[in-house]
């Protein structure tokens, strides 16, 4: 597993490849490690949420709380990456709705929504790439105090994956 992680971030490590080009190597180590997960991309989702006819997804952010406070997607609820299906059910009240599940570039979010799927919730997807994704796309992100443009880099490695710019201190 480690060994699958450190070569997905090998070229960014090195610096031989843009934060676009990393991050789209970590999607299909992503999609490659959870193969039954939905995956949607940014632009679908931006698409769905400018959608007045089709019902709003539920957006659960994957991340620790300090991540959080940094930046996230509009509406997001943070879930704890290592939550339980029972106490995510019990934050959503509802089982009906779409989910979009997110974190920073994929892997956690994943891995919940796997979780949440295998537990019986059918309209569960992965936002792929996540918030890095959705930021280096120039995607709008709030805080506490109104919009942002920075994200919490999850640590010094995986925030080469972000655009320059995007990375907050951690």
């Amino acid at each position: 597993m480690i060994l699958l992680l450190f070569r997905a971030l090998w070229g960014t490590l090195r610096g031989d490849e843009s934060p676009e080009e990393g991050l789209n190597r970590w999607k299909s180590v992503v999609r490659a490690q959870f193969p039954e997960v939905t995956h949607l991309s940014a632009h679908d989702l931006a698409a769905w949420q400018a959608d007045t006819n089709r019902p709003q997804p539920i957006l659960l952010d994957v991340r620790t709380a300090p991540e959080f406070r940094v930046s996230r997607l509009a509406g997001a609820r943070q879930i704890d990456p290592d939550a339980s299906v029972a106490q995510v059910r019990k934050q959503l009240g509802t089982h009906d709705v779409p989910l979009v599940v997110y974190c920073s570039v994929g892997w956690r979010s994943s891995a919940m929504a796997k979780r949440l799927s295998q537990a019986g919730l059918t309209n569960v997807v992965n936002l792929e790439g996540s918030i890095f994704g959705w930021a280096n796309e120039d995607r709008p992100l709030e805080c506490d105090t109104g919009s942002t443009h920075q994200v919490h880099p999850y640590n010094k490695t995986f925030g080469k994956l972000l655009k320059p710019g995007r990375r907050a201190d951690p």
